[in-house]
């Protein structure tokens, strides 16, 4: 039986035209019942379509028409139901973020690739790092913190020098970027379950600001973190060429 193919694609021309070829060629059904969805893009967009899309039972293709594109397979108009029954799935568990705000309000978001606090102000942020309910350090100051899922690994967590995971290795990277004192610390490695806590110190004299996936929410007090196993992204990629071989191909470039 023939597949049903959504066809998604970012603002840009050149995926816009992709789109338009590749709906000529198989048809667009609709995301809401398609057997595979399809994104046309760069990396930010496929996360932007994996949000979008995650209630739906459909895994997501994703294409490069962009100019970032780890998370995306090379683009090809011709035999994509035959790449599309070959294709590899990785399965991603977001993290779930929790934030307080200086004014009492709660934030609440999803990030498939990273949770970022980050200072806002000329002054550096001032952390205070618990991990399931255990205070682990007393104060970080830094430029920022970030716990990174696997997926994101290779995304800012890798620029900021924290280490490539491996995604079935069921861990976390927390990785300070900048960081004053302690001198040069670049974070931990931490288990999936794990759930860690920020607690911004001097909020108000260091504005911190929390961002999930690009998401930005400013004037944060506390934030917490954890891995969110009741929603499971489903992501495809052309054997051989699956998200486990990039990310081991990454640390020998």
């Amino acid at each position: 039986m023939p597949q049903k193919i959504a066809f998604m694609a970012s603002d840009t021309p050149v995926a816009q035209t992709a789109r338009a070829a590749l709906i000529g060629r198989y048809g667009d059904a609709d995301p809401q019942e398609a057997d595979v969805i399809v994104a046309l893009g760069g990396d930010g967009f496929m996360l932007q379509v994996l949000h979008d899309t995650q209630d739906l039972p459909a895994p997501v293709y994703g294409m490069n028409r962009g100019t970032i594109g780890f998370l995306m397979n090379t683009y090809s108009d011709g035999d994509l139901p035959d790449r599309l029954a070959a294709a590899e799935e990785a399965v991603i568990n977001p993290l779930s973020m929790t934030a307080t705000h200086v004014d009492g309000r709660i934030s609440n978001a999803l990030a498939l690739n990273e949770v970022a606090l980050l200072r806002a102000g000329p002054q550096a942020a001032k952390l205070q790092i618990t991990v399931d309910g255990r205070l682990r350090m007393q104060e970080l100051v830094c430029d920022g913190a970030l716990v990174a899922t696997p997926a994101g690994s290779t995304a800012y967590n890798y620029s900021a020098h924290g280490p490539i995971l491996p995604i079935g290795a069921d861990v976390l990277a927390l990785t300070a970027m900048a960081a004053f004192r302690p001198r040069r610390w670049r974070g931990a490695l931490l288990p999936k379950t794990a759930v860690v806590r920020f607690d911004v110190l001097e909020a108000e004299k260091r504005p911190v600001m929390a961002d999930a996936d690009g998401t930005s929410y400013r004037d944060v007090a506390r934030v917490e973190i954890r891995s969110e196993p009741s929603v499971s992204h489903k992501i495809l990629f052309d054997p051989g060429h699956g998200l486990e071989e990039r990310l081991i191909s990454e640390q020998f470039n």
